[in-house]
């Protein structure tokens, strides 16, 4: 079954951080993210711009548009990253997920399936 991981958490949790302990971090997370994508489990995923970087369009019930610069909502917890996992059912979702080596929250959604 295919689920969705969004990775969020604050934005600045690295900016205080000395570069060598930075660096260690990064490391930690691509030594995770290489053990599952070579397991299957993750088949793919990306780290995000900041969200300042972000441009947020909203489209009314009666078809008008709106584009504003910045995210959907503001939150101390910004969406970061995401990864597309398959795995057998949510339990072992959690499973993988509860292995993340960095702090944030994890939010996992099954993948519709449109075929």
């Amino acid at each position: 079954m295919k689920y969705m991981v969004l990775i969020a958490g604050p934005e600045d949790q690295r900016d205080g951080l000395a570069e060598q302990d930075r660096a260690a971090a990064y490391q930690r997370i691509l030594g995770w993210w290489d053990q599952q994508t070579k397991s299957g489990k993750v088949l793919e995923g990306y780290e995000l711009q900041p969200s300042l970087t972000a441009t947020t369009v909203r489209r009314d019930e009666t078809g008008n548009v709106t584009v504003t610069d910045g995210p959907f909502v503001e939150a101390k917890e910004m969406v970061g990253g995401y990864a597309i996992i398959d795995v057998a059912d949510l339990d072992e979702a959690i499973e993988l997920v509860s292995g993340w080596p960095s702090s944030g929250t994890l939010e996992i959604r099954p993948v519709v399936n449109q075929g």
